[in-house]
């Protein structure tokens, strides 16, 4: 359905996608572990020196359209939300060291999006939306889908 100005009209759910980037470096080490077995865990990710991606994240937000603007949600609003909560703090960085909680917490892509979820989603809650889902690409053909804390169905 498309949104007429004035009307009663009812919408269905739409989801709203947002892509931002960033670089930034890491190391992936649990310090439980040997050099050995981190090794065998992480592979060239435990190299203590670290080792840096492009990241591409994209945020999806989901709603109803405003009656009156026809929006799921202000997209100036959310650029600003994801440059100030992500980019700002993760760009540029070398996560384990600059970027907490990942100064003990390994910043694997799972835990990276999980963070920025909780960065995030305080700011898209809203009567008319909220956050639906945070995809992080580490690479071209790696990514994590994160929903939030909802129970596995697997």
């Amino acid at each position: 359905m498309y949104l007429q100005a004035g009307s009663d009209v009812e919408y269905l759910s739409m989801l709203i996608t947002r892509k931002v980037e960033f670089s930034a470096s890491h190391v992936c080490r649990n310090p439980r572990l040997s050099d050995e077995e981190n090794q065998r865990v992480f592979g060239l990710a435990a190299n203590p020196n670290g080792h840096g991606h492009n990241y591409l994240l994209e945020v999806s937000l989901e709603g109803d359209p405003d009656p009156v603007t026809g929006m799921v949600f202000d997209l100036k609003e959310m650029k600003d939300v994801l440059n100030r909560e992500v980019v700002e703090p993760f760009d540029h960085r070398f996560l384990n060291h600059e970027v907490p909680p990942f100064d003990r917490v390994i910043p694997t892509l799972e835990n990276i999006a999980r963070d920025i979820w909780r960065r995030i989603e305080p700011h898209f809650a809203r009567p008319r939306s909220r956050l639906h889902s945070v995809r992080l690409y580490e690479t071209p053909d790696l990514y994590v889908d994160y929903f939030g804390e909802q129970p596995c169905s697997a």
